[in-house]
């Protein structure tokens, strides 16, 4: 089994360029109401859809409210990915700061209000 998320949104264009830039995605699929990114080892993709495109059914034509949703990246190096990202000029939401359970993460958002984490995960401290 492999999993897709989607997301609905009429921001495709600058959503396309926050994923290719800031995170390395590539194009899998686009055409003029719907975006189909990948992630650089290829693992995992994520999609965009305009909302209340009529080839669509109701389900999937509500746009994304912009809250409750979350991705998580998982980096070999985050101090590496943290000093990228800034150069980059975009803002940083959470400061890159380790995680008693063992995460090492900072996180950005992305241009629909979707918050990234981004991680690499170590062996949790022990009392």
């Amino acid at each position: 089994m492999k999993l897709n998320a989607g997301i609905v949104t009429d921001k495709l264009a600058e959503t396309r360029a926050f994923y290719e830039r800031v995170l390395n995605f590539g194009v899998t699929f686009e055409n003029e109401f719907y975006l189909l990114m990948y992630s650089p080892n290829r693992q995992a993709e994520l999609g965009f859809l305009l909302p209340d495109h009529p080839s669509q059914r109701p389900i999937f034509q509500k746009p994304f409210a912009g809250a409750g949703v979350f991705l998580t990246v998982e980096v070999d190096n985050v101090d590496a990915e943290y000093e990228r990202i800034r150069a980059l000029g975009v803002p940083v939401e959470i400061e890159l700061r380790d995680e008693p359970w063992g995460d090492r993460h900072f996180a950005v958002v992305d241009p629909n209000g979707i918050g990234i984490d981004i991680v690499t995960y170590s062996a949790p401290e022990t009392a």
